[in-house]
């Protein structure tokens, strides 16, 4: 196979063959995130597109998973995105599962009509990044969308049948907007009510345009313990009804787990009582953490 820079996938697609049909991310503005700084974004030809499917035939054709890469692969196109579909189903006769990652701006360009059809030819599980529910911290990010619109975004893939997992990353209102940024991040994800959700710590890189905010000390970061307890509130503060929660990416400090809404007691308990020990020997060693 051949990438263009370096290619990102969510950590639940540990497994999966990695189809890159776009370059970059077409957004790319988010203050947090370097990870796509190096990368113009594009849309790969068709041509281009059917020698990487090719190519994936030749290396791996009994692959069950694939995930279509990069950032802002659900801003293809639909009937592209639709032929690229039907080619991996035909190519890949154990093919199971198809990922994809969502921003909120392309679910929502993307007609009813149009998601249903990605579900019928065989695309099943979206990754929204909502990083926050905030819509003061979600400005000062540059997510290009509000509290609302996000709610829409994930209630639109929803509807259309797609499964739906979210991320939300831990310490992004810093310690002036912790609380806030924990109920409200809750209120956003409970309206949305996805299958499955993420927790991520904010890691900065110093490409990242957050970084200068950090160094002049406009931005503090929260410590350990302080990102528990704004995970503690988050999950406290949840209303879902059938939701795969997940912490074990490698930024977390506590690796954790748990479907919700009925581990809330465990995983809350589990939760205190690593923040009142101040239990530093149960937290990932920083030389663990990492992008």
């Amino acid at each position: 196979m051949f990438y263009e820079g370096t290619i990102y996938r969510p950590p639940s697609e540990a497994k999966s063959f990695i189809l890159q049909i776009t370059v970059g991310c077409r957004h790319n503005a988010c203050t947090f995130c370097s990870m796509y700084k190096d990368k113009s974004f594009r849309i790969k030809t068709r041509a281009e597109i059917k020698e990487i499917i090719d190519l994936a035939q030749a290396q791996d054709s009994d692959a069950e998973r694939i995930f279509l890469a990069d950032g802002d692969a659900l801003a293809v196109d639909t009937p592209l995105l639709i032929e690229i579909l039907d080619q991996l189903y035909e190519k890949f006769p154990r093919l199971k599962r198809v990922g994809i990652y969502g921003g909120p701006k392309d679910i929502l360009a993307k007609t009813p009509q149009e998601l249903s059809e990605l579900k019928a030819h065989g695309l099943q599980i979206v990754y929204l990044g909502v990083e926050s529910g905030n819509e003061d911290i979600l400005k000062s990010i540059c997510k290009g969308v509000t509290a609302q619109q996000m709610v829409e975004a994930g209630q639109k893939a929803k509807a259309s049948g797609l499964i739906l997992s979210c991320t939300v990353i831990l310490g992004l209102g810093g310690k002036a907007r912790s609380h806030e940024h924990a109920l409200d991040t809750a209120k956003v994800i409970s309206e949305i009510d996805p299958e499955y959700l993420g927790a991520l710590t904010l890691m900065i890189e110093p490409q990242a345009p957050l970084a200068k905010a950090i160094e002049k000390g406009t931005f503090q970061l929260l410590t350990p313990f302080e990102s528990l307890t704004e995970l503690r509130t988050l999950l406290g503060a949840l209303n879902v009804s059938h939701c795969v929660f997940r912490s074990n990416h490698a930024s977390n400090y506590l690796p954790l787990r748990a479907t919700l809404p009925q581990d809330r007691d465990h995983i809350l308990q589990t939760l205190d009582s690593v923040i009142n020990d101040q239990a530093t020997e149960r937290l990932r060693p920083d030389y663990w953490r990492g992008l």
